[in-house]
């Protein structure tokens, strides 16, 4: 299975279960797999940020890769971003090898300057190989790595292989006019813009010309209902669903506690059976579960699928 320059829809970035004890939970991963094919999404996108993935050991990175790739029917990206080169090589190959679609690279946070960020990703190309087809990853606001339009549509034009951008940039919509307004002037080939940040802005992101979302909400498949809708041109209808979940999105947006929220939201709907992290982990307090559970239960006024 793979994705291309013209993927579209919903690619869900998927946390990791653990068990009460810290261990990986394969059956939660196996049904948390189901419940986002079951939701239509396109794809799956593993060991992102919110998938925990620094706090894997090596072996536990290519058990989870082996446990989803085994399941899903759905094509399958692996996050493979890794302080040096050879860490994230190693991991990239094996996935591909197991049957990913492809892989994942973020900047590290000691990039500054436009040569350098390129640069990197010079070097992660000849890493991971250029056989590999790879999704840019911008997320200034947890990476403190800027890439203007230009530095993104330089890595673009260097390095065909690199078949998506992950979109967080905040604010962004003007980026993804940008991009689009470049590729229509035929200056920039083309590439599928995925947004993630929880879909905060997933309202205005199709309208301003993205594919879709990569992100881990805890209601995919509210997000696969909402490109759907753009796609068939009923803007009224796309912005009265997400404005009856923004309470939740904005709630979940909370740095430190996002993870904790989306995976308290996961264990209430009965996809994964704890809400346990790894730690280091900020965790929630009795207070905000039930601010979470307040919202949950007014979202359901408007949403049947938030009545649990």
């Amino acid at each position: 299975m793979t994705f291309g320059a013209d993927s579209k829809g919903v690619y869900a970035i998927a946390t990791t279960p653990f068990l009460e004890d810290g261990s990986i939970d394969f059956v939660s991963i196996d049904r948390l797999t189901d419940f986002y094919e079951e939701s239509g999404c396109t794809g799956i996108t593993i060991l992102g940020i919110m998938g925990e993935a620094p706090k894997m050991e090596p072996d536990e990175s290519r058990a989870i890769v082996k446990r989803v790739l085994s399941r899903a029917k759905v094509p399958v990206i692996v996050g493979v971003s890794a302080p040096g080169f050879a860490g994230m090589r190693s991991l990239a190959r094996d996935a591909m090898e197991m049957g990913a679609a492809g892989v994942m690279i973020a900047p590290p946070p000691s990039l500054r300057t436009d040569d350098q960020i390129v640069n990197y990703f010079a070097g992660a190309v000849e890493a991971v190989g250029e056989d590999v087809p790879w999704v840019l990853q911008d997320y200034p606001l947890t990476l403190t790595v800027v890439m203007s339009p230009g530095v993104i549509a330089k890595i673009m034009t260097n390095h065909p292989s690199c078949l998506m951008l992950k979109h967080e940039d905040w604010p962004g919509l003007e980026k993804i006019s940008k991009l689009r307004a470049m590729q229509k002037a035929g200056e920039l080939r083309p590439f599928s813009i995925l947004c993630g940040n929880g879909g905060l802005f997933l309202d205005f992101e199709p309208e301003r010309g993205a594919d879709g979302a990569m992100t881990g909400y805890g209601f995919p498949d509210m997000l696969t209902e909402l490109i759907s809708l753009f796609a068939a041109g009923k803007r009224d209808e796309a912005h009265d669903l997400f404005d009856a979940h923004l309470p939740l999105i904005r709630y979940e947006q909370q740095v430190g506690v996002g993870l904790a929220i989306r995976k308290h939201v996961l264990k209430r709907r009965g996809v994964i059976a704890t809400d346990v992290q790894r730690k280091p982990a900020q965790m929630l307090s009795a207070t905000a579960k039930a601010e979470v559970d307040y919202l949950l239960a007014r979202l359901a006024k408007h949403d049947k699928r938030a009545a649990l």
